[in-house]
C-alpha cells in the first residue's frame, strides 16, 4: 500500500470514567494546524464505556469526525483491549498522523499500537510541525535533555507521536460545532484478556501534592537556592501568592527540591499566568518546559543567565535576599 493512501490526522481521546484528559483537547489544537497543512480532516478516536458524549465534545474543540468504540470491555483502561481497538481502527481507515497524549496511559497505549502496526513512534514530543515534503517533524529532548532532536517517520505509516501535557494550548471551545460519528465494534471478550481490574485507587500522595501543570502561579527553584534548607523561601513566596512550587532538574538532582516539582524537558511542562524563576540559569531543557508562560519573572545574580532572554521582567540579585523581600512585600499588600 502506498503512503498516499493514508489520509487524516487522528487524535486519541484519553478518558478515565468518562472524564477526558485535557491533553486530548490540546492535541486537537496542534492537530488542526497539521491537518490544515496536509489538506486533510481532523478526527478523534473515542474508546470507552458509555462515552459517546466525548465525540460531541471533540467536535466542539475542532474535530470533524469521531470514530467511536463503545462497549463494557473498554470500561477501564487495559493495554490489550485498547491497543487492539486502536490498531483495528488505524488499520481499517489508514490515518496519516496519529497523536496521543504522553501520559502514563498514552505512552503504554502508543508503544503497543506502534509495535502492532510496525510503524514509527516518537515519544514525549514538545513541538510538532509539517515540512515541505509533508512529513511530520516531531521534536523532543535527547541526550538527557541537553539538545532538541527533530525526528521524522519516512518509510512507514501512520506517523505516530505522543505529546507532553501542557506543551500545546487548548483550542477555543465552540459547542455549536457538529461532526460525524462513525460507530465501530470488534469482537473481544473478557475471557480473551489476561488482565482484570479489581479496584481503582486514586493515586494522590499523602503529602497532598498538587498538580503543578494546572497552576496559574508557579514559583520555581533553581540551583541558585544553594541548599535544601533554603527551599522554604520558595514555598513561602508561593504560599503568599496562592501558587505552587517547582524546581529545575539541577535543583532536584542535587537534592535541593523534591522530584515531583521538576519542570523541564524530562519533567513536566507548565503554562501558568505567572512563572517566577528563582536562581534558575535557564538551561535549554528547562526553558522548553516553561517558556510559554504568560509572564516570567527571573531572579538571578548572573546578568548573562539565559533565563533573562525569555523573561518578561528580570531582577539581577541574590535570590536568597530578593525572594524574602518579595514575600514580605506581598504580605504587606495582602494586609492592607
Amino acid at each position: 500500500m502506498s503512503q498516499e493512501d493514508y489520509k487524516g490526522v487522528w487524535v486519541f481521546v484519553e478518558q478515565t470514567g468518562g472524564e477526558p484528559a485535557t491533553v486530548s483537547w490540546e492535541l486537537l489544537s496542534v492537530g488542526a494546524d497539521i491537518a490544515g497543512k496536509l489538506d486533510t480532516e481532523l478526527c478523534t478516536m473515542v474508546i470507552g464505556d458509555n462515552v459517546e458524549q466525548l465525540c460531541q465534545e471533540s467536535f466542539a474543540y475542532g474535530a470533524s469526525k469521531a470514530y467511536l468504540m463503545d462497549a463494557p470491555v473498554f470500561h477501564d483502561y487495559r493495554t490489550e483491549p485498547y491497543y487492539k481497538a486502536v490498531s483495528y481502527l488505524i488499520d481499517k481507515y489508514k490515518p496519516e498522523v496519529v497523536l496521543i497524549g504522553a501520559t502514563s496511559l498514552g505512552r503504554d497505549l502508543a508503544g503497543a499500537v506502534a509495535t502492532e502496526l510496525n510503524t514509527g513512534l516518537t515519544e514525549g514530543c514538545t513541538e510538532l510541525a509539517i515540512d515541505d515534503n509533508k512529513l511530520l517533524l516531531q521534536t523532543r529532548p535527547a541526550y538527557s535533555g541537553n539538545i532538541m532532536a527533530t525526528i521524522v517517520t519516512e518509510r512507514t505509516r501512520p506517523q505516530m507521536a505522543t505529546v507532553r501535557p501542557r506543551a500545546m494550548e487548548v483550542p477555543e471551545k465552540d459547542a455549536t460545532k457538529e461532526g460525524e460519528i462513525v460507530r465501530e465494534s470488534m469482537t473481544i471478550s473478557e475471557d480473551d484478556i489476561g488482565v482484570k481490574v479489581l479496584e481503582i485507587i486514586n493515586n494522590k500522595s499523602e503529602s497532598g501534592a498538587v498538580d503543578i501543570t494546572a497552576a496559574d502561579i508557579v514559583v520555581c527553584a533553581g540551583r541558585g537556592i544553594q541548599s535544601s534548607d533554603n527551599f522554604h523561601l520558595i514555598q513561602e513566596l508561593a504560599d503568599e501568592l496562592g501558587g505552587v512550587v517547582a524546581a529545575t532538574r539541577a535543583a532536584v538532582e542535587e537534592g535541593l527540591a523534591p522530584m515531583e516539582s521538576w519542570v523541564g524537558q524530562s519533567g513536566v511542562t507548565v503554562r501558568p499566568k505567572l512563572f517566577i524563576a528563582c536562581g534558575v540559569s535557564g538551561a535549554i531543557q528547562h526553558l522548553a518546559g516553561m517558556r510559554d508562560s504568560d509572564m516570567i519573572i527571573a531572579i538571578n545574580y548572573d546578568k548573562q543567565a539565559p533565563i533573562f532572554e525569555v523573561a518578561t521582567f528580570g531582577i539581577e540579585g541574590d535570590v536568597l535576599q530578593v525572594v524574602p523581600a518579595i514575600t514580605s512585600y506581598v504580605k504587606e499588600l495582602r494586609a492592607q
